[in-house]
């Protein structure tokens, strides 16, 4: 989806005037935001076209980041495709059930005093999100129909941060 269509969809459920009004702006603007841009004049670059160019030229991703944890969320990246063809569904598929086994276990163990702190909170957090990245990784495989090159993304144990249950 393009980010025209993505402002028009959230213009549907809002009414651009009172945008308009509550940023400042003329309606005008609003409406041009949600058209595609074009050659002879339509459109305006909106705020998403904007704000995406930002992160495209810091390199940071502390402004999607941001508007995630403003919006009650938690941005998590999906993994780089390497999918080629010929695959192996099975070990990948065995992978994600113990990831997600292990994921389970340490949740359990954290949890055994009644109370999961700090350090627990933010291991349980890499662990998930790690998680969802390889499953993402798994899904986009799929997609492109090339199960053999899940061996090619990261597993968490090969990670940074260590994703061993506690004992």
């Amino acid at each position: 989806m393009e980010s025209h269509e993505v402002l028009r969809r959230a213009f549907s459920k809002t009414s651009p005037k009172a945008v308009a009004a509550d940023l400042g702006i003329s309606l005008s603007l609003v409406y041009k935001w949600a058209e595609k841009q074009s050659d002879d004049g339509s459109g305006s670059r909106n705020p998403l076209d904007r704000l995406l160019k930002i992160v495209e030229l810091s390199g940071d991703l502390g402004v999607i980041e941001w508007l995630c944890q403003q919006t009650g969320g938690y941005f998590v990246r999906n993994p780089q495709s390497y999918c080629e063809k010929g695959y192996q569904v099975l070990p990948a598929t065995n992978e994600i059930i113990g990831q997600f086994s292990a994921l389970l276990q340490q949740i359990s163990l954290a949890a055994l005093d009644h109370t999961i702190n700090t350090t627990e909170a933010k291991d349980i957090r890499e662990c998930w999100d790690k998680l969802k990245s390889y499953a993402e990784g798994f899904v986009r495989c799929c997609e492109e129909g090339d199960y053999d090159q899940m061996m090619h993304i990261p597993k968490p144990s090969e990670g940074p941060a260590r994703y061993s249950v506690k004992k």
